[in-house]
């Protein structure tokens, strides 16, 4: 059995290009940013960042161009792929590595204005979205031997 499945979470390095193909199709490229923080043998914090180049087709692709930009954040589900192709100016071989997105979902925006914009960027009063995506804990603690199984 072979699974090629990449799922990642980040933050947009630049603008997402749209571009279409000679049949028509809308191709989005855009770069993701992935960060991870850890501690070192000495217990001092270190932060690496790994950069995933992103490929979209379809309506996706344009819905992804229309309402992304530089920083916004992204979860973007799909495969790895390495192309190859000849450069025209040196005849030397060029490889890149990217993930050609099945699926995207767009992340939180920053809530300047009492809204949060979902993400086919209709904007919903932040008291209405609190309720939703919130979890309400009791406040006193829960005794295991309540619980019935």
């Amino acid at each position: 059995m072979y699974l090629n499945k990449a799922i990642v979470i980040g933050n947009l390095t630049r603008d997402p290009e749209l571009r279409s193909l000679p049949s028509g199709i809308k191709v989005c490229t855009f770069s993701l940013a992935t960060n991870r923080v850890w501690k070192d043998k000495n217990g001092a914090k270190q932060e690496s960042a790994d950069y995933h180049n992103i490929v979209v087709f379809g309506r996706q692709a344009e819905t992804v161009a229309q309402y992304m930009k530089k920083g916004n954040s992204i979860l973007v589900e799909g495969r790895m792929q390495t192309r190859s192709w000849e450069d025209k100016g040196s005849g030397e071989k060029k490889y890149r590595t990217e993930i050609v997105a099945d699926r995207t979902q767009f992340g939180p925006k920053g809530n300047t204005n009492g809204t949060n914009t979902t993400s086919a960027g209709s904007k919903v009063p932040a008291s209405e979205s609190e309720g939703v995506d919130s979890i309400e804990y009791p406040e006193e603690d829960i005794n295991p031997e309540d619980i019935p199984f």
